[in-house]
């Protein structure tokens, strides 16, 4: 009896082993949940999350990213339409020309230039910088508020189409003589050209790539401004007389009438010189061509080379 009494307490003894023994394991089970459940205080920084990419943070795999797998392929931009191409091919020309020329052309779409290697060097305007003294006096009398008469309109026409000396001098003495050639190099962004102080419209120095320039700077409405600027440019179609001249010559009798034009020639005594100078606008183009030669040649020998140094340069269908 009594050995049954102690194995009955043996087997007592051994129940709150086990007890114990199960309690350990559940209380591991339930700190392994804990460490996988999201947000838990208890939760494994190792442990990977939906959407993650199963990295450590902190931790370079040597091997970049591709964000292209998760982002939307941005739409392949739409090829811009090419341009047509200017009536004019750059090139070194190589003319049998005496004395110094030069020449640029300005796109007027995109504001690139191309011309000669000297196309920046400067020579006197004499009647072309005539093109801007108008455009000057129009824009400011606009701005001023005012509405020049029917005889001051007249004058700029014989001005522009005659290029009447007289009538532009006046004109330069109320636009303020050097101030305006000031405003021209400020307002049209020329590099290579400059003021005669106090020697007139005439001696203005101006190259080819300026000359340009000052024919985009009228095309765009910068020169004469928005109100008087459609009128300058059929002024400058409507050039007659002696003055007739030089760049446009070089194109097809139909295309002429759509090209604006202000040309100036003079004859230097002081560097017995002849300065031919031609300005010409186009749809989509401005061009500048220079000449100076010994003066005992005559006017007509720059002019002819004016439009010859243009003819070089026409593409051959134009």
């Amino acid at each position: 009896m009594a050995g049954n009494r102690r194995a009955d307490r043996r087997g007592g003894e051994a129940s709150p082993l086990r007890l114990i023994a199960i309690a350990i394991i559940l209380i591991g089970l339930v700190l392994v949940s804990l460490r996988l459940l999201p947000g838990s205080p208890f939760e494994s920084s190792a442990a990977a999350r939906w959407g993650d990419s199963g990295t450590p943070a902190g931790r370079s795999t040597g091997t970049a990213t591709d964000r292209s797998a998760r982002q939307p392929a941005a739409p392949s931009p739409s090829p811009s339409p090419s341009l047509e191409p200017l009536p004019f091919v750059a090139k070194d020309l190589k003319l049998d020309i005496e004395g110094w020329y030069s020449w640029s052309v300005l796109d007027r779409r995109t504001g690139k230039i191309i011309g000669s290697k000297n196309m920046g060097e400067t020579s006197t305007t004499a009647s072309m910088i005539k093109s801007w003294i108008v455009a000057d006096y129009l824009r400011r009398a606009a701005d001023s508020g005012q509405t020049p008469s029917d005889a001051k309109l007249a004058d700029a026409t014989r001005i522009i189409r005659d290029s009447d000396n007289t009538r532009a001098e006046q004109f330069y003495n109320t636009v303020g003589r050097d101030a305006s050639i000031e405003r021209l190099i400020s307002m049209c962004k020329l590099t290579d050209s400059s003021v005669a102080p106090d020697k007139g419209w005439s001696r203005t120095a101006l190259s080819p790539r300026d000359t340009a320039r000052l024919g985009n700077c009228i095309a765009t409405g910068t020169a004469a401004g928005p109100k008087w600027t459609k009128w300058l440019l059929n002024e400058m179609k409507l050039v007659r007389g002696a003055g007739d001249f030089g760049i446009r010559k070089a194109f097809p009798a139909a295309e002429q009438k759509q090209i604006a034009i202000k040309n100036g020639w003079i004859d230097r005594t002081r560097e017995q010189e002849m300065h031919i100078n031609c300005l010409a606008i186009g749809d989509t183009w401005t061009m500048g061509v220079m000449v100076k030669y010994p003066i005992n040649m005559g006017y007509d020998y720059g002019m002819k080379n004016c439009e010859k140094i243009t003819e070089a340069l026409l593409r051959p269908s134009t």
